[in-house]
């Protein structure tokens, strides 16, 4: 064998003993960590409103803080505490505390049982229209919300819910069941009792996305009752024009209408500037301890950013709510 061929193949045996004892004497890759999966973020909103009827004020909003864990496990933790309005401003009392709450809306854990089923436990939204599950500020064009949305059933419950997508020839079938295992412990001075709740959601569609919502629940107000609802939800796209819609309608025990709701609000792009959009909204809403109200919105959104919105609007109609009086609104949202 000539000298040449002895010396590389002798040169390949050092190089593959040098690598086998190189790869034995390397540190084995560490473990994963619990801690590497966890994920810290949040949003904030302020803003000042001009009512008609009361006084101006300016506010921070809220400060929520989302805490996530997620591996490569079929787990996945997530938890949102929220700090509402920790700094208010107002003529007489000037800057104070004293609508400053902390309120833990979500804390809750997924367990993917399958590629179409998951399991989740714990404090959650209900997956009952479409607002309610992104009502976050940084995700909506408005400064108030619907009042559908948030007066006719729960929002949220403590409980077990199942959940999961179910693949059809050009979209899927996205289905929700849920109910409640504790009721709340806590309820603050403007929040409605309702406990006992469960519920189903289905939501279909590509170019129409629909949702159809069915739920029950107890409310205790005055007096006790037992309620079911109906919703329906859809939004949809005219070339660049967004529109969505929600309807609720409610019966207690004895098959009576006793309270119902419905919005429609569309988002156009406006020539002004980059990402400007002019807001509409007109709804109607009627409990039966409240009476009858119509209400109408217009306004612009400035997305500064895909995180960042600034909104200014105008709010009219039959009568004032908590979290959304008749008059003029500006904030500022931003996701971090």
């Amino acid at each position: 064998m000539p000298l040449i061929n002895k010396i590389c193949i002798g040169s390949v045996a050092l190089l593959l003993l040098l690598c086998k004892a190189a790869y034995a004497d390397a540190p084995a890759a560490p473990a994963p960590s619990l801690l590497d999966g966890f994920s810290l973020g949040g949003y904030s909103s302020a803003g000042i409103a001009v009512p008609r009827s009361a006084e101006a004020t300016a506010a921070i909003n809220e400060i929520s803080l989302i805490l996530t864990w997620e591996n490569e496990s079929r787990f996945k933790f997530f938890s949102e505490v929220e700090l509402e309005h920790p700094l208010s401003w107002d003529d007489d009392n000037k800057f104070h505390t004293k609508q400053s709450n902390i309120d833990l809306e979500r804390f809750y854990l997924d367990y993917n049982l399958s590629d179409n089923t998951n399991l989740r436990g714990g404090r959650f939204l209900t997956p009952t229209g479409r607002w309610n599950q992104l009502h976050a500020s940084p995700l909506v064009w408005t400064s108030s919300r619907p009042v559908a949305t948030s007066r006719l059933f729960p929002t949220a419950i403590n409980g077990i819910m199942s959940f999961g997508a179910i693949p059809l020839n050009t979209s899927a079938l996205e289905y929700s069941v849920y109910i409640e295992t504790l009721k709340d412990q806590d309820l603050s001075s403007d929040e409605i009792n309702f406990n006992n709740t469960k519920g189903a959601r289905i939501a279909f569609g590509q170019q129409a996305n629909i949702g159809v919502n069915l739920m029950s629940f107890d409310e205790k107000n005055s007096v006790s009752a037992r309620y079911h609802l109906l919703g329906l939800d859809f939004l949809t796209h005219y070339r660049d024009i967004e529109i969505l819609g929600e309807a609720f309608q409610r019966w207690d025990k004895h098959n009576n209408r006793s309270g119902y709701g419905a919005y429609v609000q569309t988002a156009i792009p406006l020539p002004i500037g980059t990402n400007w959009y002019g807001i509409t909204r007109i709804e109607t809403f009627q409990r039966p301890d409240e009476g009858h109200q119509q209400r109408w919105l217009v306004g612009a959104t400035w997305r500064i950013k895909p995180a960042r919105l600034l909104k200014l609007e105008f709010t009219g109609g039959s009568a004032d709510q908590p979290e959304s009086p008749r008059g003029f609104l500006a904030s500022f949202a931003v996701l971090f």
